[in-house]
């Protein structure tokens, strides 16, 4: 079933509609290393830890990790999901009023089973929410950037 067929629930005024639908995720195996190397880009503020069955198991923030932890260790231990998920259809008003007072940008849009269907990503303006176009526009620029990086370094 593709995505397009998990969330037809998806209503004008909720959380579902307004979610980035392509979100990064992690399977359980994944280490802090790599949870880390994801940090790198700035736009990132969340990763989240998805089981094989699409169910999410944690979302990671950077102040989640520990200085001392080592790379290698596993990430899914880390994390939490309490105070970063959001049912998909939760109001967008009321979502976007709690996100604003507790000063976060980003939550994980999970149905009423706990399965990851997305993220709802707060502009750092406040203003309006990042979409699927805009994450795969800057996912080009960043590729076209490293491929440009790498050719001077040839």
């Amino acid at each position: 079933m593709d995505r397009q067929e998990k969330t037809p629930r998806a209503v004008s005024g909720t959380v579902g509609a307004l979610m980035v639908t392509i979100p990064k995720t992690f399977p359980p195996s994944s280490t802090v290393g790599e949870v880390r190397s994801l940090f790198a880009d700035d736009h990132v503020l969340i990763a989240s830890v998805v089981a094989a069955n699409g169910e999410l198991l944690t979302t990671i923030e950077r102040s989640d990790i520990p200085a001392e932890a080592p790379d290698e260790s596993p990430a899914v231990h880390l994390g939490r999901l309490e105070g970063r998920t959001a049912l998909e259809y939760c109001s967008i008003n009321r979502t976007t009023g709690w996100l604003k007072h507790q000063g976060r940008r980003r939550l994980a849009v999970v149905d009423a089973g706990g399965h990851l269907l997305g993220l709802l990503c707060l502009k750092r303006s406040g203003r309006g929410y990042c979409s699927d176009a805009g994450v795969l526009g800057r996912q080009q620029e960043s590729d076209e950037q490293r491929a440009v990086g790498s050719a001077r370094c040839a």
